[in-house]
């Protein structure tokens, strides 16, 4: 069994065609979901999608986008929803800066608050984190550690491959392994995969982004994380079924989920 530990189910790029998209991935032996809470503009669809299908389950979170939306957003109702596992996806997110030097400063500030405030929410409600990363290795590495985040762990999600966020596994944290692997100018990602103990890998899509080959510019879809499975089978030298048991132990063991 492969448990996508990174879907965004309540993406409008579903709505056409979700209950094929779940059979298909039940076809390739996927069983459990996980919708991370990006836009809490789809939070709501999120959870009547987990409401109404037992394997689905959401978490609750901004991005680094979205920072507007912290301040007014109720958290605390969702985190106390059965199928609520985790808190994010949250994290910093540099990519996009744009503006002076004054105005990114101030900007890289924001995402540390509210970065900062959603540690504190997990650590309240006892919950992983699903953390966002992205050119901002170093400052979320010194965030996670000053604020404590060990305390609930999480994933690294669509980790980066960047070798300063490997110790990170001493301290509860895991490592989403998507459909990057599968590319060819994935070089670094897969140098560095063989470095993460297997105990801390699990197996996202970020569906419907980042498709794997060979379908990549199609939409992804969770039945596709077989393709990753086999990637990370061919790289680690491990059969794929040792692969897929290893990755479902681990996310059930750090989403608590059956």
């Amino acid at each position: 069994m492969i448990i996508d530990t990174h879907i965004h189910l309540d993406d409008g790029r579903y709505d056409d065609d979700f209950e094929d998209v779940i059979n298909r991935a039940y076809q390739n032996d996927v069983k459990r979901f996980i919708i991370p809470g990006a836009d809490p503009l789809t939070l709501e669809k999120a959870v009547k999608i987990a409401e109404t299908h037992e394997n689905i389950y959401f978490a609750v979170g901004v991005h680094p986008y979205d920072l507007e939306a912290f301040d007014s957003f109720d958290f605390e109702k969702y985190l106390q929803h059965e199928k609520c596992v985790a808190v994010g996806e949250c994290g910093m997110d540099y990519f996009r800066l744009e503006g002076s030097h004054e105005e990114k400063e101030i900007v890289k500030k924001e995402q540390e608050r509210v970065f900062k405030a959603q540690i504190r929410l997990a650590k309240k409600y006892k919950k992983p984190l699903i953390v966002h990363i992205r050119d901002a290795s170093l400052d979320s590495k010194r965030i996670l550690l000053e604020e404590e985040a060990g305390e609930v762990g999480g994933v690294l999600h669509c980790y980066n491959a960047d070798e300063q966020l490997l110790s990170l596994a001493q301290e509860g944290f895991y490592f989403g392994i998507g459909g990057v692997l599968t590319f060819s100018n994935a070089k670094k990602l897969v140098n560095v995969l063989p470095k993460i103990p297997l105990e801390r890998l699990v197996i996202e899509t970020d569906g419907p982004y980042l498709t794997p080959t060979p379908h990549r510019g199609e939409r992804n879809e969770p039945a596709y994380t077989r393709f990753v499975a086999k990637k990370m089978s061919e790289l680690l030298h491990k059969n794929i079924d040792e692969i897929e048991n290893i990755t479902t132990e681990n996310a059930i063991k750090l989403f608590h989920i059956l």
